[in-house]
């Protein structure tokens, strides 16, 4: 069984930052939230991407052969080329068969008719690099062309947040073996991550939660950051980073001794270049413009939508028709927000703990051609399919 995060509810922000600003427009996000929600009928349901989605079915269970648990990452594959076979979907998993936080070493390969086996194991002795701490997956889990995979490391010795290291983010070829590690700042406790192709290979923006966050001691620190990484992905050879930039910082972020760290978490970009991020201890969307191009630091990002629907929000991911898909800790729910901050459909994807839903959603992705959406569920350790 995985741990049980109890979710605390989302933390006040900081007095000396951004109050103010939230109060002014959170409330109207929250009033335009709640009506969405009460009223499916109207405020754009009707063109809701999950609006015709009103079924739940379990795909496969996550854990592999050595029993690692709760599953964090997911990544649908684009393009067969080695052991990656197009339209499966690749998990990772944070825990090890002990259930200890921030120890999970597996990427589970699963098949849409729910054939699982495992992609990749990683062990740190093997590694061709450095990655501080070792090896704990998060949420951080992309495909790139090529068939090499990026996943994040945020490790931990004994699954408590005082022994968290800043990790690193874990290049692994089409057969599942680590080929690269990249580390050191601004890399410190890569949480969750998304990529976008270019000419020239891919664009990732990774959010990291460890800075000063252990130091702390489950105080708050405002200094979760989003960081762009440019890299070159030859059709022969490794890939490699041609630069590294924090783009937005400021992230409210903490320990937790249910859920490790609480901080920034899922990023998607927009197709006009705007970077959403679910800011989980502030409850809140936030968006960073021009995030391919930017060369200034964006701090936390406009505010998007706050409170409504949205209860510690987790992953995300950007629907075809635009929208936000948010999963959150608090409530087991999946919600749907448009860029302008309008939150237009509910889907509740888990019933289970204390609050229901606490703590059991993470990773999620649009399946292929639309048909639905992957998310994992670690209360019980599966990949779901809403659709």
């Amino acid at each position: 069984m995985t741990t049980t995060k109890v979710w605390r509810g989302p933390m006040r922000r900081d007095p000396r930052t951004r109050t103010a600003r939230l109060v002014r427009r959170g409330v109207a996000c929250v009033v335009l939230g709640v009506l969405a929600a009460l009223l499916p009928s109207v405020a754009g349901a009707s063109s809701a991407f999950v609006g015709p989605f009103h079924t739940i079915t379990t795909v496969a269970s996550t854990v592999p052969g050595n029993g690692d648990v709760n599953p964090y990452g997911v990544a649908v594959v684009p393009e067969t080329v080695g052991r990656l076979v197009r339209g499966d979907v690749l998990v990772s998993n944070f825990n090890d068969g002990a259930n200890l936080q921030g120890t999970g070493s597996t990427i589970v390969e699963i098949t849409p008719n729910g054939v699982r086996r495992r992609f990749a194991r990683i062990q740190a002795s093997t590694l061709s690099g450095p990655c501080p701490g070792g090896i704990g997956l998060t949420t951080a889990l992309a495909v790139l062309s090529h068939g090499f995979v990026v996943v994040g490391s945020l490790p931990t010795t004994d699954g408590m947040a005082a022994t968290a290291r800043a990790g690193c983010l874990l290049v692994l070829d089409r057969d599942g073996q680590v080929v690269e590690t990249w580390s050191g700042s601004p890399i410190n406790g890569p949480w969750d991550m998304t990529a976008v192709s270019t000419a020239r290979g891919a664009v990732l923006f990774v959010t990291n939660v460890l800075n000063g966050t252990v130091a702390a001691g489950g105080k708050v620190v405002n200094r979760g950051t989003v960081v762009r990484i440019a890299v070159d992905v030859p059709a022969h050879g490794l890939p490699r980073r041609i630069s590294t930039v924090v783009i937005a910082s400021g992230f409210a972020e903490h320990t937790d001794p249910a859920a490790l760290v609480v901080g920034p978490t899922g990023v998607g970009l927009a197709a006009d270049d705007t970077l959403f991020v679910a800011d989980t201890a502030q409850n809140r969307l936030a968006a960073i413009p021009d995030a391919l191009d930017r060369r200034s630091d964006a701090l936390a990002g406009a505010d998007v939508s706050a409170g409504g629907a949205l209860n510690g929000p987790l992953g995300l991911a950007i629907a075809r028709n635009g929208n936000i898909l948010s999963v959150n800790a608090g409530n087991g729910m999946l919600v749907e927000t448009t860029p302008a901050g309008a939150q237009v459909a509910t889907r509740t994807l888990d019933t289970s703990g204390a609050p229901p839903g606490a703590g059991t959603l993470f990773g999620l992705a649009v399946a292929p051609a639309g048909k639905g959406v992957y998310f994992v569920d670690d209360g019980s350790n599966t990949l779901n399919l809403l659709h």
